[in-house]
């Protein structure tokens, strides 16, 4: 085991911190995978629970800020084997991992974003201790030894123990292990450099042991050996080292090794002197590097400039290299064609491939200075982090001295200028330079450069864009097809969208696409890519100076919107125009590639052009996206059921609504903008519209009472209360109380609904509001019920019936008869709660709130089973589950089927039986119930029985 001197203690661990990486807030959580995967809060080890849930939080750890898709994460959990129900058990490690960070980190800066196809875990990177590590290892690089080892010291004391510990294996890493590796190698240098080689040999011989062909490793243990004093041991560890490699690798030591070994031979006494010399020196041919990405698939054509490129590499007239460079707009596939050369040629470059995007045109960051460049390239090439020179010239002639004689290929992408590239270039010939960029760059012309404009593709080239994105046309589309790609300009940018828009946009025919864009007044966006050598930013600015008054605006008012997409109604309520005006201001975005439709009424943003938008400045439109989501979610939840409340800001009349008929389509509105409600709530809170954001979170949970899927519901409820009480509303609390009691009520959990419902009762009672009261009663006797405090809950239910009826709650009353027919089936007298459950049947027929309908029936069925009462159970059980069914109501439907399968098997139909508590497991585990595990252990005894 390698030692550790010097290790901060954990309450400590980022004092060190003092790197570029920014301090985060003192008292804060630290996030740990380099060890058991954990948190720390002061001197307090937090581990989120069992070894699923801790894989899930490393895989967002080790991709902090970024998204990690749902079918990454169940590859990765299951092995690429996911059981039927992984993405269920994802969805619920999501909701349990938000409600550890919000203990972990009561303030919510650390959290999980729902995005798109996955999650985002939103995270300070430098409260992550490989983020810290690495930060350590950077700062330590051109350092003097002394505070070399310090730094490194102060990285090693972060791993606690092996990485990602804890989670069996689900998750691997290799790349933290080869981290650890490269700091110990690095504070072992600055050790021997500082003379401590007595003090490195047992943690060297110790590392080569577990590593043996690490040659790093082998070559400081034998340094440190000679220089000890043991120079037979020295020899030794080599002799070892070349015969095992050469028995087991069929390989050589290294020309580096090999060349310390003859200084030992030869008794080299430069070698005891400790100084800052490459254990190993640098040599081209030690490493080859491969840095060339991955050719990007449904690349077509371009012989003529592949060619052009295989002449340019030819006709080097053997003084100089030689250089291609390749200009032309963005989107004109510059960079895939430099790519794909370069790895078709790759055998001609057998000394490697060196690859640098020069960021010439990146809005987020600034140009790669050519020093940094040259410092990675220089690394690539073998040499030690504390040998590359602090000067950009010298920098630049060691850079040539190494490529001298050398055959490699040289790719510099997205360059801004000549001076960007002049010092990257080798000065003798034998290599190949492939420059990209947006600009001319006639200042290499004078170096010998040959430039070529990449231009558009040729028809059959341009159609084959389109189809391998799209796949082939059928033969009676063949034509279309044609006049699409000729439409398009046969730019390939414009061809992708075009294609990705067939797939993605199913309802765009191939013909209705063909009619938009032969009409010039919605051909835009991509046909009119030119003039952006300048940058994205600047490409967009080009493209917003360009807009019509009214479609700037819309730019604009998009960067308020804080959810991943959009459609003409919130548009509409932005703008404060008709619905019909605000689509096609959405399809002029469209056409520009500033949002791209995603299904029909549905926009989505790219994340530069939506950064872009925010820049323009629309944070007063914040509370119009808020009203508009209170406004649609209402009219939305109407339709599911009675909720009881009448909400202040949900009753606006100017608000623009969806097209809403009935309950599959508000059921389907929920769906598709649940991820939007989730982000407007989060940015209502953080700009402190806390009566909006209650009220959102309430009416969202009325969708989730009706698809009960805990994975974000318990979140936004919690959002939902913070607000209230931020507000200072009591009846918003008591009804953010009330919901989250029945979160935990259909999880069965109804012993943790206690404090709230009590609290609700509370401040019922000071408002004086006999409905609230009615409510909070109900809740505080159902959790007396789950204690089975059986007659205390049937006083409770009686007292909340009093109370509805006094306040005319048709609704409430329904649900406590409900409530006390359970109450006195558990008492053992079934039928005694056949007449309060028929009368609660009745109600909810009445007020016409099917989802309670369908499991009042289920209940009164499973009454009427008990009373051997068979044709009854069975007609109203199947009423049950067609109701639910038709409603699409899981958890109803789960029980009803549950109960039908009771009927038919004490009936004899086993089979029949077998069916439907087969069906009912499975909604069961959709919905993330516990009663999944009694109807498995129902079924294994049925199909025992049969």
């Amino acid at each position: 085991m390698a030692r550790v001197r010097g290790n901060p203690p954990i309450g400590g661990w980022y004092a060190v911190a003092h790197v570029a990486l920014a301090r985060p807030e003192q008292g804060g959580p630290r996030f740990c995978v380099l060890g058991p995967v954990c948190a720390l809060v002061g001197e307090n080890v937090l581990v989120p629970g069992g070894p699923g849930l801790r894989g899930m939080l490393a895989m967002l750890l080790l991709e902090p800020n970024q998204v990690v898709a749902v079918e990454q994460v169940m590859d990765v959990l299951w092995d690429h084997e996911p059981p039927a129900t992984a993405r269920t058990i994802v969805q619920g490690y999501v909701s349990r991992l938000r409600r550890w960070l919000s203990t972990v980190d009561p303030t919510r800066e650390t959290r999980i974003q729902t995005s798109g196809p996955g999650y985002r875990l939103v995270v300070d990177e430098a409260r992550i201790d490989v983020a810290l590590a690495r930060e350590l290892l950077a700062e330590s690089r051109g350092r003097p030894a002394a505070e070399r080892a310090d730094l490194l010291n102060q990285a090693q004391s972060l791993w606690r123990g092996p990485e990602l510990a804890g989670i069996g294996g689900r998750v691997r890493a290799p790349e933290l292990g080869e981290l650890r590796l490269t700091v110990l190698e690095a504070r072992i240098d600055a050790d021997l450099e500082l003379g401590r080689h007595d003090e490195v040999i047992g943690e060297l011989a110790a590392l080569v042991d577990t590593h043996p062909f690490r040659e790093h490793l082998v070559g400081q243990l034998v340094l440190a050996l000679y220089r000890s004093g043991r120079r037979a041991a020295a020899l030794e560890i080599y002799q070892r080292f070349a015969h095992r490699a050469a028995r087991e690798l069929g390989l050589d030591p290294g020309p580096g090794l090999r060349e310390l070994h003859s200084r030992i031979l030869r008794d080299d006494t430069a070698l005891l002197e400790p100084r800052a010399t490459p254990v190993i020196a640098p040599r081209v041919g030690v490493l080859t590097p491969a840095q060339l990405p991955a050719a990007p698939s449904g690349f077509a054509g371009r012989e003529a400039e592949l060619e052009w490129l295989d002449r340019v590499r030819a006709n080097a007239d053997g003084t100089a290299p030689a250089i291609g460079v390749l200009v032309g707009p963005a989107g004109v596939g510059k960079s895939a064609l430099a790519v794909v050369w370069g790895t078709r040629a790759a055998t001609r470059f057998p000394d490697g491939r060196l690859y640098a995007a020069l960021r010439g045109f990146d809005p987020r960051h600034d140009p790669v200075e050519p020093a940094e460049v040259l410092a990675r390239f220089l690394l690539a090439l073998g040499v030690a982090a504390e040998h590359i020179p602090a000067d950009l010239s010298e920098r630049a002639a060691f850079y040539r001295s190494l490529l001298a004689d050398r055959k490699l290929l040289v790719v510099l992408d997205d360059a801004r200028d000549s001076d960007q590239v002049r010092p990257l270039l080798p000065g003798a010939p034998g290599s190949t330079v492939v420059v990209t960029s947006r600009r001319r760059l006639d200042g290499l012309v004078t170096h010998g450069a040959s430039l070529r404009v990449v231009g558009t593709l040729p028809p059959e080239e341009a159609e084959a864009v389109i189809a391998h994105a799209a796949g082939p046309p059928p033969p009676s589309e063949r034509a279309l097809r044609t006049r699409l790609a000729r439409l398009c300009g046969y730019l390939p940018l414009a061809l992708r969208i075009a294609g990705a828009r067939l797939v993605v946009s199913p309802q765009w025919s191939l013909r209705a696409l063909v009619a938009e864009l032969a009409d010039e007044r919605t051909r835009l966006g991509a046909l009119r890519v030119q003039d952006v050598d300048t940058g994205v930013r600047a490409a967009l600015d080009l493209t917003h100076r360009s807009l019509a008054p009214a479609q700037a605006e819309t730019l604009r008012m998009l960067g308020a919107v804080p959810g991943p997409s959009v459609g003409p109604h919130l548009v509409a309520a932005l703008a404060g125009s008709t619905v019909a005006e605000a689509r096609e201001r959405l399809r002029a975005l469209a056409a520009l590639f500033l949002v791209t439709e995603t299904a029909q009424d549905v926009y989505g943003m790219h994340d530069l052009v939506r950064l872009y938008a925010r820049e323009l400045g629309a944070d007063d439109r914040l509370p119009v996206v808020l009203r508009y989501y209170l406004v649609a979610a209402d009219q939305s939840r109407r339709h599911l059921r009675d909720a009881g409340d009448d909400l202040d800001h949900a009753t606006a009349s100017d608000v623009p609504r969806p097209d809403v008929a009935g309950r599959e389509d508000a059921l389907a509105w929920f769906e598709r903008e649940w991820p939007n409600l989730v982000a407007a709530a989060e940015a209502g809170a953080k700009a402190g519209l806390h009566a909006e954001v209650w009220q959102l979170a309430r009416m969202a949970s009325e969708f989730r009472r009706v698809r009960s899927r805990r994975d974000d519901w318990e979140y936004v409820l919690q959002l939902g209360l913070d607000a209230a009480r931020a507000a200072g509303d009591q009846r918003g609390e008591v009804l953010m109380r009330l919901s989250r009691c029945v979160l935990l009520t259909r999880f069965d959990q109804e012993n943790e609904t206690v404090a709230d419902a009590e609290r609700a009762v509370a401040i019922a009672t000071e408002l004086r509001d006999p409905k609230l009261m009615a409510m909070g009663f109900n809740t505080v006797a159902s959790a007396l019920y789950g204690q089975r405090r059986y007659e205390e809950a049937l006083a409770g239910y009686r007292k909340a019936l009093e109370l509805s009826g006094r306040a005319g709650y048709r609704l409430g009353e329904a649900n406590l008869l409900n409530n006390i027919a359970q109450v006195h089936r558990n008492l053992g007298a079934p039928a005694e709660a056949v007449a309060p459950q028929a009368q609660a049947v009745a109600i909810y027929r009445e007020v016409g709130d099917l989802g309670f309908v369908g499991l009042a029936l289920a209940n009164l069925a499973e009454l009427e089973h008990e009373l051997r009462l068979p044709e009854a159970a069975e007609s109203h059980a199947r009423e049950a589950v067609a109701l639910a069914e038709a409603n699409r109501l899981d958890l109803t439907e789960a029980f009803g089927r549950e109960v039908l399968a009771r009927v038919l098997r004490d009936r004899g139909d086993v089979a029949a039986a077998k069916v439907e508590l087969t069906l009912a497991l499975e909604l069961y585990r959709l919905v993330q119930s516990p009663a999944a595990d009694a109807v498995q252990a129902g079924l294994a005894a049925l199909s025992t029985d049969v």
